[in-house]
């Protein structure tokens, strides 16, 4: 990698730090200053349910992978139903990783 393409590499991941950062802020400081309608709040509970669904489809069959085995989706499966549940972020992760580790020592692959 060349000393430029490595530098407009960190520029781009610190600007998009930068950026999710401000963002983050933002939600903070506006958060009681505007309300919503309740056809606004539904549809962001509708595009959030939408956004999980099409996360789980995707991680659970990556493009390019044949053959797979059933190890990957069950770990997503098992993901989704404790995310669903409202878990704690890291039981999620925790408990996919787990259950994928497993079916793949057991040769689920």
């Amino acid at each position: 990698m060349s000393t430029a393409s490595a530098t407009v590499l960190v520029l781009g991941v610190l600007g998009l730090a930068a950026g999710t950062y401000l963002l983050r802020l933002g939600g903070i400081v506006l958060r009681g200053r505007r309300t919503l309608t309740p056809a606004a709040e539904r549809t962001l509970d509708v595009a959030v349910a939408v956004v999980f669904v099409a996360l789980v489809a995707t991680s659970a069959f990556p493009a390019g992978v044949t053959a797979s085995g059933f190890a990957l989706p069950a770990g997503v499966l098992v993901a989704a139903v404790l995310a669903w549940r409202r878990a704690p972020f890291v039981v999620v992760v925790v408990g996919a990783a787990a259950v994928t580790a497993v079916l793949r020592l057991l040769g689920a692959a």
